[in-house]
């Protein structure tokens, strides 16, 4: 058992040295990006959910 857990962990190791880590500025990038998109989407549910409850009290 404790063999496997040592094979385990040096097989991890192994395969993280393989990773291509972003650099800061690539990181930099992809965090505005989602950031600037999950915005978009917040103000568009916003938007439908006002739109949505505008119809509905005209309705009743």
């Amino acid at each position: 058992m404790k063999e496997k857990i040592i094979n385990f962990v040096n097989d991890v190791v192994k395969e993280m040295k393989k990773v291509t880590w972003p650099t800061r500025d690539e990181l930099k990038e992809s965090t505005s990006i989602v950031i600037v998109v999950c915005l978009i989407l917040a103000v568009f549910t916003y938007v439908i959910d006002m739109t949505v409850t505008q119809i509905l009290k005209g309705i009743f």
